[in-house]
């Protein structure tokens, strides 16, 4: 093992009959898994018996298969994971993420040197798609109109605002490590300790902004969020509030709460 690779990582995974966790368990099980002391965690959101034996056949040793009764949503499992976690960092993974070595050994690296500066609190990786296209999915400020935008079917308006919408998206990111103010909640590379004493994640967001929420409190903690794009990942990204509407209307509730939580802004 070498220098600094010896603190301990918790792989948090909340999974509601996903079916790209499996590929998700097979790339930790493949690149990182027995190269570094992590353990991963995967709590299940009452997902159907069928599929709760498939993903009970990755139970091992640093593998453990947490059986939830019902889906009380994506803060709520990645929060009863931290209440069972003892590491130096808890690493909040979606269940459709594709890890590589490289990604996650230059995060963990990162993090383990920055031992004796605990200010950085959270890293984000560049997440891209499984053609390679990068995924913009990181913010520099969050706003209404923003948001809506991104779902309006006509090509026409978007392209009247598509200077906003590129500032909205930070499609000006360079390929520098640089001190973000949103990261995805995809891929969350975190200090235990960090997430802990703020309480981890606000379960009054069933789906959607828990993460925003979680990097807001974050920054109002003192720490920074890197953005480390010389790490990257492969994200499905399922977009369900696009394909439903049942999607869209807790996207709605999640947006109304944290933008009441943390004022309004239109934009």
């Amino acid at each position: 093992m070498s220098n600094n690779l010896d603190k301990t990582v918790t792989i948090s995974i909340v999974t509601y009959n996903s079916q790209y966790v499996f590929k998700t368990l097979d790339s930790i099980k493949a690149t990182v898994l027995g190269q570094y002391p992590v353990k991963v965690l995967v709590h299940d959101n009452g997902s159907t018996p069928e599929y709760l034996a498939q993903l009970k056949a990755y139970a091992a040793d640093d593998v453990e298969i947490i059986e939830g009764q019902e889906n009380l949503g994506f803060g709520h499992g990645h929060n009863a994971n931290l209440k069972l976690t003892a590491s130096d960092y808890f690493l909040i993974c979606n269940p459709d993420i594709i890890l590589n070595q490289n990604a996650f050994e230059q995060m963990y690296r990162i993090l383990a040197d920055q031992d004796a500066n605990d200010s950085l609190g959270m890293l984000t990786p560049k997440i891209v798609g499984p053609d390679g296209t990068t995924q913009h999915l990181v913010r520099r400020k969050l706003d209404v109109f923003d948001y809506m935008l991104r779902f309006v079917p006509f090509k026409w308006v978007k392209k009247l605002f598509e200077k906003r919408l590129a500032a909205y998206e930070c499609r000006d990111l360079t390929d520098r490590r640089q001190v973000i103010q949103y990261g995805s909640g995809a891929f969350m590379f975190t200090r235990t300790d960090v997430i802990r004493a703020i309480d981890g994640f606000d379960e009054r967001f069933f789906m959607y902004f828990e993460d925003n929420d979680l990097c807001d409190r974050i920054n109002q903690s003192g720490h920074t969020i890197l953005y480390v794009p010389d790490a990257v990942v492969t994200h499905f990204y399922g977009m369900a509030s696009h394909r439903s509407f049942k999607g869209f209307k807790i996207f709605l509730k999640s947006m109304a709460q944290y933008f009441n939580k943390w004022g309004w802004r239109f934009f």
